[in-house]
């Protein structure tokens, strides 16, 4: 395959923003990244790569991620991680493969009380500035709930860019599960919060991660660290951007609260000013 590789990760509405500055205030230092061969997004990362791939200038995407007038509607959302966390955690007791984890998830999902699937999908429809699939390879990440399985969705699925966004951002436990072709899809953060394995056989991957090397609250297949390593072993050179000390702040305990967009945006853009992009 070779090429440049863009992996973006999943962290809510405050990973959308973060990750948007970031990218602005790279490309303004001339270190543009969105021109990458191939984007792999996950959760927030699947509408940061909608987005960027979609024909609209990054300064344009950041306004409306920074400038609270400009912002599109989101669905507030209170959690409480700790409580969030146990419950997955004990929803996978004894599941012994990474699968059954993930069917385990699932079934948790599923039961859970959450605003109407079409609600959120109106949600996700408006975050994204055009809805067809862009030239540029994109894909997404997505889990299948009945088989545990990833799914991939890309321009040749036949899926909907919406219906794979929303579906990519599915948190299990928080928004609805989301229906493609008969199948429920929820979150590819429970495979994995940055899918960066799915981006093996590009010469260069940069991974762009929210959650870093933070715990998930969904067990994952592989830490990043050592995805990193087997990315390096397939020959590429890689380099790993996550929030410093200033983003973190601005992103918060709740990464999902619509308030934390702006603060997220603005540290991400000035993070991004400040960095000087090595890949090894």
């Amino acid at each position: 395959m070779g090429g440049q590789g863009l992996v973006l990760g999943g962290g809510g509405v405050a990973g959308v923003a973060w990750m948007t500055g970031l990218l602005t205030g790279l490309a303004e230092h001339g270190q543009d990244l969105t021109g990458a061969d191939l984007l792999v997004g996950t959760s927030a990362g699947s509408v940061v790569a909608a987005q960027v791939t979609s024909g609209v200038a990054l300064a344009e995407l950041y306004a409306r991620q920074a400038d609270p007038a400009r912002q599109s509607r989101e669905i507030p959302v209170e959690v409480d991680f700790e409580k969030f966390a146990a419950e997955f955690g004990g929803a996978v007791t004894g599941a012994a493969t990474p699968a059954e984890v993930r069917r385990a998830v699932s079934r948790l999902a599923l039961t859970a009380e959450t605003v109407p699937e079409a609600d959120r999908r109106a949600v996700v429809a408006e975050r994204l500035p055009v809805h067809e699939w862009p030239e540029q390879r994109v894909v997404i990440v997505a889990v299948e709930t009945s088989t545990g399985e990833p799914r991939r969705f890309d321009r040749a699925s036949g899926v909907s860019l919406v219906d794979a966004v929303a579906a990519s951002c599915a948190v299990p436990g928080i928004w609805p599960a989301v229906t493609i072709e008969g199948k429920r899809y929820v979150d590819g953060g429970v495979r994995s919060a940055d899918n960066a394995d799915y981006a093996t056989g590009c010469t260069r991957v940069t991974v762009v991660s929210p959650l870093g090397a933070a715990d998930s609250p969904f067990p994952m297949e592989k830490p990043l660290p050592e995805v990193l390593e087997d990315l390096r072993a397939a020959g590429a050179e890689v380099a790993l951007i996550t929030p410093d000390e200033a983003s973190v702040a601005a992103i918060g305990a709740n990464p999902l609260d619509p308030a934390t967009r702006t603060p997220a945006a603005e540290a991400g853009r000035a993070q991004g000013a400040a960095l000087t992009l090595s890949w090894t």
